[in-house]
């Protein structure tokens, strides 16, 4: 791999009620955000299953983004966020033990009306990403 043209592939799950309306508003706001940053909007980050992240970094992410609502309290699904965090949380110390740096993988909290810190957290998301350099994982001798 040559690591003068690697871009970094980072997925993004947002929240279809807050972090997805700001992607939307971004978009028509026209708000130029990191490429690199491929969103999906799913119901609410407490849907986000540790194991969708770790698939996401099998199958080629370099990072991997989970944004819920604005605050934790502030769920349209009440205890959305509060799940999201706890698995983020325990997924980031699990990561490790799989040759993952933990940075590789963000919890952040975005309002529907936030479209600028979304594309922030993208672009420093992916500078991040950057620095670390492309995923290698290594699974049971072999490497990914």
């Amino acid at each position: 791999m040559n690591l003068d043209s690697w871009e970094p592939k980072i997925v993004a799950f947002l929240c279809k009620w807050c972090s997805g309306a700001a992607a939307e508003l971004a978009g028509v706001s026209r708000l130029l955000y990191s490429p690199n940053v491929i969103p999906i909007i799913v119901p609410c980050s407490g849907r986000v299953d540790p194991d969708l992240i770790v698939e996401a970094f099998m199958n080629g992410a370099d990072g991997v983004i989970v944004a819920g609502c604005h605050t934790p309290s502030d769920c349209h699904y009440i205890a959305g966020n509060f799940k999201a965090f706890k698995r983020v949380y325990m997924l980031k110390k699990l990561l490790s033990d799989f040759g993952i740096e933990p940075e590789r993988l963000k919890l952040e909290w975005v309002s529907a009306v936030e479209s600028q810190k979304l594309k922030t957290l993208f672009d420093e998301f992916t500078f991040t990403i950057r620095k670390l350099g492309p995923l290698r994982v290594k699974i049971r001798g072999g490497s990914v």
